[in-house]
C-alpha cells in the first residue's frame, strides 16, 4: 500500500491565509488526516505494509507520529517527489514485490476509506489485473470547449459512460511497475495511476465507492469529514 503525501496543499488556503500544515497533517477528529488513513489499510490483515511517501523535511513529523499513534512495524517512509507520480514512483522502486503482488495507491487525503472498499479493491485487482474505486456520476455531464469568452458546450456524455475516480487505485506489481517505467522514459505525466495503466494498454476494473470517501482540498472537507465521524458512518 502506497500512501503519497509530499503534497502543500494550496487549496486549502482560505482568505490568502495559509493553513498552518499541509493537508495531509490537519486533524479531523482530534487525529491527523495521514494517520486515519493509514490506520484505515492497517485494518486489513491483507495489507503487508504501507508505504508513506514524505517529504524530507516532514519525515521528522511523520516519524514521531508514528511513534504517537503505535502505528507498529508495517508503515514505512519514502521521499516523496515534488509530484504524485514522482512520489508514487520512488515508492515503487523502494518495494520489494513480486510481479503479481497486489499494489494500491491511496491519496493521503482520503481519511474515510473504509476496510470493506479496500478488501474489494484488493479482490478486483486480483481478479482483473488493474482496479479502481469510483462513483457513477450523478449530475449531466458536459463535453465544451474553451474560448476566450468562457466554455461552450458541444456535447452530452452519457452518465452511464462515467464515473468519479476516487482511491485506492492499483495494479499488480509487475504491470503497475512497468507502466510508471513507460510513462518515465516518454517523460509522459498522469493524472492518477489509472491513467498511466490505460496508457500501457492495461484494462482497469471499477470498484463501487462511497460519497464519504472525498477528497480533503479546500476549506470546509475538514468539517465535512467529522460531520461523517459525528454520524457513525466511518
Amino acid at each position: 500500500m502506497i500512501l503519497p503525501a509530499a503534497g502543500i496543499g494550496t487549496r486549502m488556503a482560505a482568505g490568502g491565509a495559509s493553513t498552518p500544515a499541509p493537508k495531509q497533517f490537519l486533524s479531523v477528529g482530534g487525529v491527523p488526516v495521514l494517520i486515519r488513513s493509514v490506520r484505515a489499510f492497517l485494518a486489513v490483515p491483507r495489507v503487508d505494509a504501507v508505504c508513506v511517501a514524505v517529504r524530507a523535511h516532514e519525515r521528522e513529523r511523520m516519524e514521531a507520529q508514528m511513534v504517537e499513534y503505535k502505528l507498529g512495524p508495517r508503515v514505512h517512509m519514502v521521499e516523496g517527489g515534488d509530484d504524485r507520480q514522482h512520489s508514487v514512483g520512488n515508492a515503487l522502486a523502494a518495494l520489494e514485490c513480486d510481479a503479481d503482488d497486489v499494489v494500491l495507491v491511496h491519496d493521503a487525503v482520503r481519511p474515510l476509506i473504509d476496510p470493506a472498499t479496500i478488501e474489494r479493491t484488493i479482490d478486483a485487482v486480483v481478479k482483473h489485473g488493474a482496479a479502481i474505486v469510483g462513483l457513477p456520476a450523478v449530475d449531466t455531464i458536459k463535453q465544451v470547449e474553451r474560448t476566450a469568452d468562457g466554455a461552450i458546450v458541444t456535447a452530452t456524455i452519457p452518465r452511464e459512460r462515467i464515473v468519479q475516480a476516487q482511491t485506492p487505485q492499483g495494479a499488480r506489481f509487475g504491470l503497475l511497475r512497468a507502466a510508471f517505467v513507460e510513462a518515465e522514459a516518454d517523460g509522459f505525466s498522469g493524472t492518477d495511476e489509472a491513467s498511466l495503466l490505460e496508457r500501457a494498454g492495461v484494462e482497469v476494473a471499477v470498484v463501487q465507492g462511497l460519497a464519504r470517501n472525498f477528497k480533503i482540498t479546500q476549506p470546509g472537507d475538514i468539517e465535512l469529514a467529522e460531520f461523517y465521524l459525528g454520524q457513525g458512518k466511518v
